[in-house]
């Protein structure tokens, strides 16, 4: 019988590809130090989909007849362990994925065979299956989404005739799993995390230094990628007494505006009941007062009648700034764009009328897309001529020709030299 680290990834995989899913943040959970081999496999799996596909199929004795799912999730999990997780046997790799060929849920069991048969001739050198996987073509594990989020990333920032050249550059970084980063609450910074200059108060991960989920455990500190704490790195030195964070959870954002202004009534709004619970939680265990409320953000804000001298909008989105981190990202269905453009500007349309004078609105998307925010900024600007633009970050967080004096309305990081996610945003003030 297969170990529960590969049914797991096999059933992630049929959520991606056959459900067009996103994988569960909870999908590893329950395997214990099995989680390790099963986010090592899933990875490769995800990441190197299209040319594990494009391998198997002139071994194929009819290559352009359809492959069930089952054959070739088996496939790429047994070849992935082949060429790229040198610590899994032969045996392990290729027997285990028969076994789940065999499995009706999630193999074809008349393919048993084949998967045999394939497996175990890639098994006879392992060094030269890596070799011809490696010398596929890089793009057949881009989709169409992929590709256009990558050059929606780099167009910002004059990639011009090195477009190409830049592209497979990016690509290539958002291939590496990536690391986390921190940020201190109270006490000492444990050993082994180190500042990371360009982002006051971010903390990065020593290589070979342990992951500090005791202090992590104890509210001393937070993961919060270097993206979202760069944005809220801001400059502005108006009063701040009331507060909105119009999505809050998971509340790395809200515990960021906390701390910053400790004096001010904050405000924090999550959709979701149980996320909405948590959020309340996690505010609790760091000490940090805040007015959780579990409502619908466009809602709640059309029906307020107080005003916010800073509001946070960070709004639903595409994702397509996390590739990085989420590489089912790709391969997901897309259609609901346009749903989504559609409500971020609702709710940005219901966040400006309450802001209050001389206040600061932020906006941002963890998405690379640029009708997710700078077709927003167009419109806001012609449609609130009373909202001006706020540079609060330094200019080598925007794009070329924003800003001045050193500073940008514009936070959109160039991602060939950034190592966070993919966030773009702009920020803007009332008169």
């Amino acid at each position: 019988m297969p170990t529960p680290a590969r049914i797991h990834v096999a059933h992630a995989l049929h959520e991606v590809f056959g459900e067009g899913g996103r994988v569960p943040d909870i999908w590893d959970r329950e395997l214990g130090e099995d989680a390790h081999l099963a986010q090592a496999l899933l990875g490769l799996c995800l990441r190197r989909w299209g040319r594990l596909q494009a391998w198997v199929k002139p071994k194929l004795k009819d290559p352009d007849r359809g492959v069930p799912l089952g054959t070739r999730v088996t496939l790429a999990m047994g070849l992935a362990q082949l060429a790229w997780l040198p610590g899994v046997s032969d045996h392990a790799a290729v027997n285990e994925a028969v076994e789940l060929a065999g499995n009706r849920d999630l193999g074809f069991v008349p393919h048993k065979g084949l998967v045999n048969a394939i497996l175990r001739k890639a098994a006879k050198d392992r060094t030269a299956l890596a070799a011809e996987l490696e010398a596929l073509p890089a793009a057949l594990d881009r989709s169409s989404a992929a590709e256009r989020a990558l050059r929606a990333a780099l167009a910002p920032h004059g990639a011009g005739k090195h477009v190409e050249g830049d592209l497979e550059a990016l690509w290539a970084r958002l291939q590496r799993p990536p690391r986390p980063d921190f940020r201190l609450l109270k006490g000492e910074v444990p050993e082994g995390l180190v500042p990371l200059p360009e982002v006051p108060g971010c903390l990065c991960l020593e290589d070979g230094a342990p992951f500090p989920r005791p202090w992590l455990e104890s509210a001393a500190g937070m993961v919060q990628d270097r993206s979202s704490q760069a944005l809220l790195a801001y400059q502005w030195e108006r009063p701040v007494t009331r507060i909105l964070d119009a999505c809050a959870a998971p509340g790395g954002k809200a515990t960021t505006l906390a701390l910053r202004h400790p004096e001010a009534d904050l405000v924090a709004l999550e959709v979701h009941p149980r996320r909405a619970a948590r959020l309340r939680q996690t505010l609790e265990q760091r000490g940090l007062r805040a007015r959780v409320i579990h409502a619908d953000a466009a809602e709640w804000l059309e029906r307020a009648e107080s005003d916010f001298d800073l509001i946070l909008l960070d709004a639903p989105c595409s994702g397509s700034g996390t590739l990085q981190k989420h590489p089912e990202w790709p391969w997901l269905q897309h259609e609901d764009l346009p749903r989504l453009t559609g409500l971020q500007r609702r709710l940005l349309t219901a966040a400006a009328e309450r802001l209050a004078p001389g206040g600061l609105l932020i906006y941002a998307v963890c998405s690379w897309l640029p009708e997710e925010c700078e077709a927003h900024r167009e419109w806001l600007a012609e449609a609130r001529p009373d909202l001006q633009p706020a540079p609060v970050w330094p200019g080598r967080l925007g794009t070329p020709g924003e800003g001045s004096e050193g500073h940008s309305p514009v936070f959109r990081p160039n991602p060939l030299h950034w190592e966070g996610e993919g966030f773009q945003g702009f920020a803007v003030t009332r008169a």
